[in-house]
């Protein structure tokens, strides 16, 4: 091994932001081996491996990374996937610098080791080479059910697959994936990648049941003591949009972050005609709302054909809640950032079709109960902003259709289910719940953390 002592991570080669602001391509074009090889060696193989720390799901880093060093990526996957089913998709999504690369010795001088990028070309290596399906124990005769197929649920059907449960998926869109088909833009994760994760799972007998609405077709209740399930994990995730509340969000061209992104992602609007999911993005956007949601939505309203996009937040680019890569890539592919602003309406035309918003603007006072300074507004500072279409990115809650039809589940104010840290546990017994559903909208890999969970907890309940 031949020791990388540069302060820099290696670039990861990505789409030209002119030409990449067209289409829907993948941006972050991935490591050749050489790059991979060279930026594991910047890896110091710490004793103490602090990166741990920070990963939801617990990923030997330090492990696979040294394999990469010996250039041994069939071992790297294979220590990868002894913790995480989906690796080619948390390479691309997950929070890395907020998580595992935020506790690397390295970052103390320099760049933190790209543990994220690492990950993403081992498993599109796997890929390529064609994967092979993970051992699994022999058959127990139980039943799981997982409601929502989104990360926390893959997650359990992995883990209880493997285990030798007999596990079904239950999921109320036409295409399993959840957030990471719905909700997640194409060209930041490829809807092949989700699909190749999802049918790795297939291959070790997991069965999958599409345009299923539990709550609808069958309550909790009714898999437990009618279809026999041993054992039910809930996984529905948040679906729910939140909006504003100010006048005009009820006008033709305002969306709410969800629909926007479904009817582009799922439901292929982007190649209307060929698909027939029409969406009506104007000349000039305001995407509403700070996060890497709202980031999806500017870039692929920018390649849904808008001439101008406007991300309007209310406090400054300190504070913006999305990952720094994706407000960078955003920035270099022409998304304006009006910082610092709020609208207090949305106005319309005679034939009630949006054509702009009244906006406030702001200064930042003392900080907050989430640490953030808060946003003051500044009195007699409103003007219009010329806009004809609206996307509210402001967060989601939980979906209340499980909830609302179990008998005996809790849930807080929120409307989230109440389950516990440790265990994945509801007030209900036989039932398990992890993910955005409990937690509220956060990330992949959190979500996966919860799953691992509340699997291991149903595997010990099904031992008895």
């Amino acid at each position: 091994m031949s020791v990388n002592n540069s302060p820099n991570k290696n670039e990861m080669p990505c789409q030209d932001p002119k030409v990449r602001a067209k289409n829907f391509d993948e941006v972050a074009l991935g490591y050749t081996l050489e790059q991979a090889i060279d930026e594991a060696n910047r890896c110091l193989g710490c004793k103490k491996e602090p990166c741990r720390e920070g990963c939801p799901v617990q990923v030997p880093i330090p492990q696979f990374i040294q394999k990469i060093q010996e250039n041994d990526i069939a071992s790297a996957i294979a220590i990868i996937k002894e913790k995480n089913a989906l690796p080619a998709v948390c390479g691309r999504v997950c929070p890395q610098e907020a998580q595992c690369e935020k506790f690397c010795v390295r970052a103390k001088k320099g760049d933190p080791v790209g543990v994220g990028r690492l990950e993403r070309f081992v498993a599109d290596w796997e890929m390529a080479q064609g994967v092979k399906p993970v051992e699994c124990a022999p058959p127990t005769g139980k039943k799981v059910a997982v409601v929502g197929s989104g990360p926390a649920g893959l997650t359990v059907a992995a883990d209880c697959a493997q285990a030798g449960h007999e596990v079904t998926i239950f999921e109320a869109l036409h295409v399993p994936g959840g957030v990471l088909m719905y909700g997640i833009p194409e060209f930041r994760l490829p809807k092949a990648i989700v699909q190749s994760e999802i049918n790795n799972l297939k291959k070790i007998g997991v069965k999958i049941e599409v345009d299923a609405v539990i709550g609808a077709i069958d309550t909790v209740d009714e898999l437990l003591e009618d279809e026999g399930f041993d054992a039910v994990f809930i996984g529905t995730g948040a679906g729910l949009p939140y909006f504003l509340g100010i006048p005009g969000e009820n006008l033709n061209g305002v969306y709410s972050a969800n629909e926007f992104l479904t009817r582009t992602n799922l439901m292929k609007a982007y190649l209307f005609p060929e698909y027939d999911t029409p969406i009506k993005v104007g000349k000039k956007v305001a995407v509403l709302g700070g996060g890497n949601v709202a980031m999806d939505c500017a870039r692929t309203a920018l390649r849904l054909g808008a001439e101008e996009v406007h991300i309007v937040y209310r406090r400054s680019m300190e504070e913006l809640p999305a990952r720094i890569e994706e407000v960078h890539h955003a920035e270099e592919e022409g998304v304006i950032f009006d910082i610092l602003n709020s609208p207090t309406e949305i106005i319309g035309n005679d034939q009630n079709w949006v054509t702009g918003m009244t906006c406030l603007k702001y200064k930042l006072g003392e900080p907050d109960e989430s640490g953030r300074r808060k946003p003051v507004a500044i009195e007699g500072s409103d003007y219009h902003m010329p806009i004809d279409t609206v996307v509210v990115a402001i967060g989601q809650g939980p979906n209340p259709l499980v909830p609302r039809t179990t008998k005996g589940l809790d849930t807080n104010r929120k409307g989230n289910i109440v389950a516990s840290e440790e265990t994945g546990a509801t007030s209900k017994p036989k039932v398990y719940a992890g993910g955005d559903v409990v937690t509220g909208a956060a990330t992949v890999i959190k979500a996966m953390g919860a799953g691992r969970v509340s699997a291991t907890s149903i595997c010990e309940l099904l031992k008895k």
